[in-house]
């Protein structure tokens, strides 16, 4: 390597509420010399930081656009309404969205939800961020519906949520710009994926040729020759006749006396 170059590296974006560090460990034994960095960005601006090659590679929230991008699903969140501690649907286990019919639910403009029609009563404005949205819940004027790894993120000791059974739900997928499929977004595709360190990355293992397959001549196995495939089988008469034929056949013969000697 010359001194121009620079030393190979992997930028991992993500956005608020998905946690990498496990990934980002078994990079790290895996690829000591290629350090990974942390981009954490907006869900929203994600798309927009993979396409400008900002992040080789981000953990985002769906629907990804797969005209442009490559994506892995990883897994669906629970969706929860954040409420204050003091709150009377604390007293259930779960909830629906008609419990929140006659509610003031915020719609901050980052939500991650693309809602049909928003649960609730609206509330007279928009906040700006999920955090702000929080922070509206804990001054009593309203709740909100995200998924649960936002709420763990934005916990305060004054709130809590509860499952929302039939609302919409947030899938996480690691994405990538399908025509930047470098061999780095190979490696830490195989991590997400729980592969090996010695497994293939993804790449199509070669097939054997026809004629390594067993019953074929070649390296796998014999060519059975034509007259060994027209050799009619022996059917089960002619095998007992065979059989008596290298016996002697039928009855065993009778032994005479022996002559005596003169």
């Amino acid at each position: 390597m010359t001194g121009s170059e620079e030393s190979p590296s992997f930028r991992l974006a993500y956005v608020p509420g998905v946690t990498p560090a496990k990934w980002v460990k078994t990079w790290n034994e895996r690829q000591p010399g290629i350090p990974l960095t942390l981009v954490q960005v907006p869900a929203a601006e994600a798309p927009e930081v993979l396409s400008a090659g900002e992040a080789d590679a981000g953990l985002v929230r769906s629907p990804v656009d797969r005209t442009f991008f490559s994506a892995i699903p990883l897994y669906t969140e629970t969706t929860v309404v954040i409420v204050p501690k003091d709150h009377v649907i604390t007293a259930a286990e779960e909830v629906t969205l008609a419990d929140l019919a006659d509610e003031v639910v915020f719609h901050p403009l980052d939500d991650v939800f693309d809602w049909d029609a928003p649960p609730g009563e609206p509330a007279f404005e928009r906040p700006a961020t999920t955090a702000d949205a929080v922070e509206l819940v804990a001054a009593g004027v309203g709740l909100l519906v995200v998924p649960q790894s936002l709420a763990r993120l934005y916990h305060r000791r004054d709130l809590t949520y509860r499952p929302v059974v039939d609302a919409p739900r947030s899938s996480v997928a690691l994405s990538w710009p399908e025509e930047a499929t470098t061999d780095l977004v190979e490696d830490f595709i195989g991590i997400v994926r729980g592969r090996t360190v010695n497994s293939t990355r993804g790449r199509t293992a070669a097939q054997p040729a026809a004629d390594d397959k067993p019953g074929r001549s070649g390296r796998g196995g014999t060519r059975q020759t034509p007259a060994a495939k027209s050799q009619p089988k022996p059917s089960a008469k002619s095998s007992g006749r065979t059989a008596r034929a290298r016996t002697g056949g039928g009855k065993p013969a009778k032994r005479g006396k022996p002559r005596r000697r003169s």
